[in-house]
């Protein structure tokens, strides 16, 4: 609809006008295209720390302007990663969010079986993979 720069008396009105047309484009820019992520990060031998960790990377993505999936965080909530037949349905759900993602990110040193898998398939599918450390610093491999 865009911004009158006529006041409601009918007078022009710059500075309501520049201001008013500022609002609106930062209110664009919050709607603006957000590219999904795939966060990939350990989640086998502490669980608990692992997922605190992948919500730390989640909210470091969504900082930087993308939307993450962390599969790990959800599938965990209602399936038993101690049950073989469960992670390997949950590694299968993960692949299918993956293909979805226009990147996969990669954190920490350690890399994980189920880590592994998905960054294959992340290569098969030539889709881009970016390495972070722990602390969410880029590095490149």
């Amino acid at each position: 609809m865009g911004v009158n720069k006529f006041n409601c008396e009918g007078y022009y009105d710059p500075t309501a006008y520049e201001a008013l047309t500022k609002i609106e484009q930062d209110a664009k820019a919050l709607r603006a295209f957000r590219p999904v992520v795939y966060i990939c990060s350990p989640l086998a031998g502490d669980m608990l720390k692992n997922q605190e960790n992948a919500r730390t990377y989640c909210r470091f993505a969504v900082e930087a302007g993308c939307v993450p999936i962390a599969p790990h965080i959800y599938f965990t909530q209602f399936m038993n990663d101690n049950d073989r037949r469960e992670r390997d349905l949950a590694l299968f759900m993960d692949i299918v969010l993956l293909s979805k993602c226009a990147e996969l990110w990669v954190f920490g040193e350690k890399i994980t079986s189920g880590m592994s898998i998905e960054i294959e398939k992340a290569k098969r599918k030539g889709q881009l993979i970016r390495y972070f450390t722990e602390n969410c610093e880029e590095v490149h491999r």
